[in-house]
């Protein structure tokens, strides 16, 4: 079974990436993703110039396989629709 990627960009003191965390964290927790073992890699954009670059007026964003999935808000349905057909 692949595993997607699942990649969090964030910068220091921003509550939609509070938000962000909070609401993938939850989804990850489900049964079904919980035995897939998925987790997030979390990234600070100040860190790296080209991705502070791209994304800095557009945090928080998570990425699936290396391609945006979300900017701003998590919507957990949408989300949980994505990790079950990068796991099909």
């Amino acid at each position: 079974m692949p595993v997607p990627r699942i990649s969090l960009l964030t910068k220091p003191g921003c509550h939609l990436c509070d938000e962000a965390r909070t609401a993938l964290d939850a989804v990850l927790a489900e049964p079904e993703f919980a035995a897939a073992e998925l987790g997030y890699a979390e990234t600070d954009i100040l860190g790296d110039e080209a991705l502070r670059a791209e994304y800095a007026e557009e945090i928080p964003v998570v990425l699936l396989d290396d391609r945006v999935h979300t900017i701003w808000r998590v919507e957990p349905e949408r989300l949980r629709t994505a990790l079950r057909k990068a796991l099909a």
